[in-house]
């Protein structure tokens, strides 16, 4: 990462800036302007989430704002309504009212002496998914958007379900908001109401996960915000971002299809994070990417954008298998439309033990069986990679002993998948609600397997998200599941392997009971989406290194501590998987604010008893300046039987050593087809 300090233009922060709402609540906002932009008023470029940008995204936004101030920009980042140190209470996400205060930014953004009435946002998953929303609602101050690691469908593609299935992230990302929405706004800031608004803030904003709980099919709640119901209303133009080993890089291609001539498509190796801090690597001048964007579309300069591909993706290596790359090696591929026509679509029959590459595979139809132990998942790492810890998939043998699999042959010459891989299976299952987990592995010489690309679908949810049904026992279906887009070369020499299992534990939460699948092979295959090399590829423009403008000082307190761990009780025949996320204690010098965060996640099961299956959280969060001190303390269990979920959590907070807030909740949920 090169750090940039000489810009075009010098650059004044401005902090706090207070933008008010038609309801009388004050948003927090940290502005960087182009010096002399009250007299040459320029484009504004907004960032707006709940992530605290005084002592949360405060490092990044620094890197981020001044680099496009001092490219010209009136940059702002500003505190979702609830969050951080503006006014009102937070009670869940992409609300009608954070959307409404959105559209109040634009106008108030657009209205400053300082911009010239055009106004871009930026933002990364919350950011992201606003941008995307806004965009669809057409205020008229907005002409452009950057959306990384996003989506336009909440249900089928988001962190809570997948497939219909109920991911273990939901739990996770639930507990994560559940702590940031604990926390107070400044008193250096708000001054003395940030009791008050603190207090405000600990009884209204709710426990999140009940309500994505009483929601389990694609119902309004998650059709709000979803902009895939009309993708006509999107009018700007939209560079969508993303990397394949976040959880939103299905959407990328998706929004290309959707939006043709306004959507410009990006996918390189990254987890969920912006590209110029891509990991794994490599990382790209991503922040030159988006001046050269908002100069295009904001600025009416002829940046070059206009002809460049529809979509740009990182063709992945082969690589062995392991839960942390620092670099995927690849190479940049391009086309210019999705779906694309030089894309061949390969269709590869199933029978016992066999994938079959080329000709039939016989007549004879086999009925193969498989009834996975609830261990089967345990070495799947996360829905989303956030390259905070090992979070990716290990070696697929630890998984396959639970699962049917079907091999390839050895490949005899390389073969460049990209796409979405699709399954097409004839099955029955012996309980009325069933899933099936589908993976595609590349298998090296030496049998180590790396997973590709994987895929959930809950059987009910077999025909309609909207409105499943359960399954008749021992009837066959003939169902399709779609797994993640991918681009992967298998070498010469490798083989391909689908692994089917009734089970992924703990990356979703399992069915209600045990399950047989019968699959009909004769009924089944895998489709592969094959591109030829293309010499047009060699062509394609390098991207600059990263850079960005200088970070906030920070001090080093305490060290963090990330890391994964498999614990198997052999006396119990308890397994359990436990998540570590500390980041230690750190001060920023800019505020003096001393910030700490740990949290601790635990997913377990006893031996195949469906009714075991538990998720625990307990994420501890503090602030410190002076002898100012805050402490939160929140904690979340979420277990199930074969007919509800059983959710309890607590939240304690704390000034200095004194609790000063106490809550706990205990909800029952009926399970409906999960």
């Amino acid at each position: 990462m090169r750090i940039v300090s000489d810009f075009p233009h010098r650059v004044e922060c401005h902090d706090p800036v207070w933008i008010p709402m038609d309801d009388g609540v004050a948003l927090c906002a940290r502005l960087w302007l182009p010096v002399g932009a009250e007299q040459r008023p320029v484009p504004a470029i907004l960032e707006y989430i709940p992530y605290r940008l005084r002592d949360g995204s405060a490092r990044r936004d620094a890197m981020h704002h001044h680099y496009f101030a001092g490219h010209g920009y009136a940059s702002i980042r500003v505190d979702i309504r609830g969050s951080g140190d503006s006014g009102g209470v937070l009670t869940d996400e992409y609300l009608e009212q954070e959307l409404v205060d959105g559209e109040a930014i634009l106008r108030w953004l657009a209205a400053q002496p300082w911009c010239d009435g055009r106004v871009g946002m930026i933002g990364i998953s919350w950011g992201g998914f606003n941008g995307l929303q806004l965009a669809a609602r057409q205020p008229p101050e907005l002409g452009a958007v950057v959306s990384v690691c996003s989506t336009d469908d909440r249900y089928a593609d988001d962190v809570h379900y997948m497939g219909g299935c109920l991911l273990g992230d939901n739990l996770s990302w639930a507990s994560t908001m559940f702590a940031y929405n604990s926390l107070p706004p400044d008193p250096a800031v708000v001054g003395e109401e940030w009791r008050a608004m603190w207090h405000r803030r600990l009884e209204g904003s709710g426990l999140w996960l009940d309500t994505w709980l009483e929601h389990p099919h694609r119902d309004a709640y998650w059709r709000h915000g979803s902009i895939c119901e009309d993708f006509s209303r999107v009018q700007v133009p939209i560079l969508a971002v993303s990397g394949w080993s976040d959880g939103y890089s299905n959407a990328v291609k998706r929004l290309v299809a959707s939006l043709p001539e306004l959507c410009q498509g990006l996918i390189g190796p990254w987890s969920h994070k912006y590209p110029h801090l891509g990991e794994p690597g490599p990382a790209i001048g991503f922040l030159q990417e988006c001046v050269r964007w908002w100069d295009q579309w904001l600025k009416g300069r002829d940046t070059g954008v206009k002809e460049e591909p529809a979509l740009k993706v990182w063709m992945q290596d082969s690589m062995p298998p392991t839960t942390r790359y620092g670099c995927r090696p690849g190479r940049w591929v391009a086309e210019p439309c999705w779906p694309s026509p030089n894309i061949v679509h390969y269709k590869l029959p199933l029978s016992p033990d066999r994938l079959h590459l080329g000709g039939h595979p016989g007549e004879e139809e086999h009925a193969l069986t498989v009834q996975s132990p609830l261990t089967c998942g345990l070495f799947a790492g996360k829905w989303c990679s956030y390259a905070a810890g090992p979070d990716l998939a290990h070696d697929q043998r630890q998984e396959d002993g639970g699962a049917l699999t079907f091999d390839s042959s050895p490949l005899e010459a390389p073969l460049e998948v990209m796409g979405a891989v699709v399954v097409e299976l004839e099955l029955a299952a012996d309980r009325p609600v069933a899933m099936v987990a589908a993976r595609l592995s590349d298998v090296a010489p030496d049998d180590k397997a790396t997973r590709v690309t994987y895929g959930l679908l809950n059987l009910t949810h077999r025909e309609s998200h909207a409105s499943p049904s359960p399954l008749e026992p021992g009837r066959r279906y003939r169902v399709s599941l779609q797994l993640n887009d991918v681009a992967q070369v298998f070498p010469h020499g490798h083989r391909l392997r689908l692994s089917l299992s009734s089970s992924y534990w703990p990356l979703a939460w399992a069915p209600p009971e045990s399950v047989r699948l019968t699959l009909f092979d004769r009924g089944c295959a895998l489709h592969l989406p094959v591109r030829p090399p293309r010499e047009e590829d060699s062509r394609l423009a390098p991207f600059a290194a990263p850079e960005a403008a200088p970070s906030i000082e920070t001090t080093r307190l305490e060290p963090g501590h990330h890391n994964w761990y498999v614990h198997r009780d052999l006396a119990e025949d308890l397994s359990t998987l436990e998540v570590i996320n500390d980041n230690g204690r750190i001060r920023l010098e800019d505020s003096g604010i001393e910030v700490a965060t740990r949290s601790v996640e635990t997913y377990a099961s006893r031996d195949d008893d469906f009714d075991s299956l538990e998720g625990t959280t307990h994420w501890e969060r503090s602030l410190t300046r002076g002898d100012w001190t805050v402490r939160t303390v929140t904690r979340t269990r979420l277990t199930s039987d074969a007919t509800s979920f059983r959710l309890h959590a607590t939240l304690d907070a704390y000034e200095g050593e004194t609790r000063v807030f106490c809550r706990s909740w205990d909800r029952r949920l009926l399970r409906s087809l999960v």
